[in-house]
């Protein structure tokens, strides 16, 4: 047998648009191969609802490719282990595979790939899969890349592979490791390119014309928004399928989808050209401002704060995998400003809740949503307005907090009015919010803040927002004015 050409599959589970599959499949036999890697789903942010939709689209991809003549091959355990069994057994030609802007572990874990391809002398060929330049200099020119990417033509499935003979193509386990806690999600997405495909058409053919209307409530945002975020995530469709099918449509709720499609990958550059962003504020002055506590973020994580919308929210979330944008940004403004906890505490719970949990977008919007990029205006959500304008019968309420179903409306959002043994929320929702202002417009009036936001502001900005980083907001607005939001914090849900 000739040297193989590795094609390593990893959030990229589909065989369609996927160049290195192509690539490799023209230069001769390959050996498609995805790695169960158990370190990865020890990492806090992973869960057994993610893994559930990767098995799911680990095992429809197998059949796809076993129709091309060679099924998908799985092992288990440590990465370069496997690669290296593979190179004694067979050599290797060439270890394919797409770019990945991961978490702080997979970011490691390529970076010991890289040095040992260098040293065995086997060429990575790294491919982009989203809009994400890596080793950007500059933010410049930026979207204009983004649309050529995005133009190219549409890759097929390889014509056909060789099978792989001697070569056991693996069980895929039920679990990835023993230590990933159950979790219990039963309305959530099923993984698949099937039913990615499927999602895809229903949405442009039925509910792309509401889109617009219907992404911020929770009411009609389950079934208005496209839901492709989470076949995205797991690169069962690519992002150029998604965005070429929408340009072949038309439509008023096409245009606003399209431009949550681009900040989807402006977000992820963030963390492409900063991985430290995942773990530590990208702006000093931000750091260390918050303390972690236990009892506060357990009520919130379980949702039992006593304010009725973000508890609903929360637990719609638990059940789902999945809600929309508005209201994750408002899970998060809550955390942040009413219970002042951590980005980072509060930002691991949601990822493991996330089934389309994608880092690069969502540690930036965790630090966007606590104030911590400080190139946006102060957001703070006031969670009882939110839910008196996005639910304001109080359906989304009593369907997720059945203790409340009694409550008459007029007080639903509010039920500790009403006394009568109703407890008061953990905190006082208006002091809190004030007091979180306080502190933060304190901070962004101390000497130098501004010179390190405006550095932030070229590193990170969007050109599209045509904003200069001495634009970027410093005072706090007059009493009762509303502040017109930075371009960024258009809604991201898909």
């Amino acid at each position: 047998m000739t040297a193989l050409q590795l094609v390593w599959f990893k959030r990229d589970l589909r065989v369609i648009d996927h160049q290195p599959l192509q690539l490799a499949a023209e230069r001769g036999v390959v050996l498609p191969l995805y790695v169960v890697e158990h370190r990865l789903w020890e990492e806090p942010d992973a869960s057994e609802r993610q893994w559930l939709f990767c098995r799911e689209s680990l095992l429809e991809l197998r059949r796809a490719l076993a129709a091309h003549g060679q099924p998908l091959v799985v092992r288990c355990g440590d990465v370069l282990e496997v690669f290296e069994r593979a190179r004694r057994q067979f050599g290797i030609d060439a270890l394919w595979s797409h770019e990945e802007t991961g978490n702080g572990w997979t970011y490691q874990r390529d970076k010991r790939v890289a040095v040992w391809a260098r040293r065995h002398g086997i060429p990575w060929r790294e491919i982009p899969q989203f809009g994400v330049t890596r080793r950007l200099r500059s933010r410049n020119g930026w979207a204009k890349r983004w649309e050529a990417q995005m133009a190219e033509p549409i890759t097929s499935s390889p014509a056909g592979l060789v099978a792989l003979e001697g070569v056991d193509p693996g069980a895929l386990p039920k679990r990835p490791c023993a230590e990933l806690p159950p979790d219990v999600c039963p309305e959530r997405q099923r993984g698949g390119r099937s039913l990615a495909l499927l999602e895809l058409g229903d949405f442009f053919e039925r509910r792309a014309s509401r889109y617009q209307r219907a992404m911020s409530s929770p009411n009609t945002a389950f079934t208005g928004c496209s839901r492709l975020s989470a076949y995205l995530a797991w690169g069962c469709v690519s992002m150029r399928e998604v965005l070429q099918a929408s340009r072949s449509c038309r439509g008023r709720g096409i245009t606003s989808f399209e431009s949550r499609l681009h900040w989807h990958c402006h977000f992820i550059q963030k963390l492409e050209d900063q991985p430290a962003i995942e773990f530590s504020d990208f702006h000093p002055f931000m750091r260390d401002l918050r303390e972690s506590d236990a009892a506060r973020l357990e009520a919130w994580s379980q949702g039992m704060t006593g304010v009725p919308f973000v508890d609903a929210c929360m637990r719609a979330l638990r059940s789902h995998g999945w809600i929309n944008f508005r209201m994750r940004a408002m899970l998060m403004s809550f955390a942040s400003y009413n219970l002042w906890l951590p980005w980072r505490d509060s930002g691991l719970h949601l990822a493991r809740q996330f089934v389309d949990y994608e880092p690069g977008i969502h540690w930036s919007q965790c630090q966007m949503q606590s104030g911590s990029t400080s190139i946006n205006t102060i957001r703070i959500y006031n969670p009882i307005k939110q839910g008196m304008d996005h639910d304001p019968e109080g359906i989304f309420i009593r369907q997720w907090c059945p203790e409340l179903r009694h409550v008459p409306a007029i007080h639903l959002h509010e039920p500790w009015a009403l006394g009568g043994g109703m407890p008061p929320p953990i905190v006082d929702v208006s002091a809190s919010m004030q007091q979180a202002k306080d502190r933060i417009w304190a901070i962004r009036r101390s000497a130098g803040f501004d010179r390190h936001a405006d550095a932030i502001q070229r590193k990170h900005g969007s050109r599209k927002a045509g904003l200069k980083p001495t634009t970027v907001g410093r005072r706090a607005p007059r009493s009762g004015a509303r502040s017109k939001p930075h371009s960024e914090q258009l809604s991201l849900e898909l």
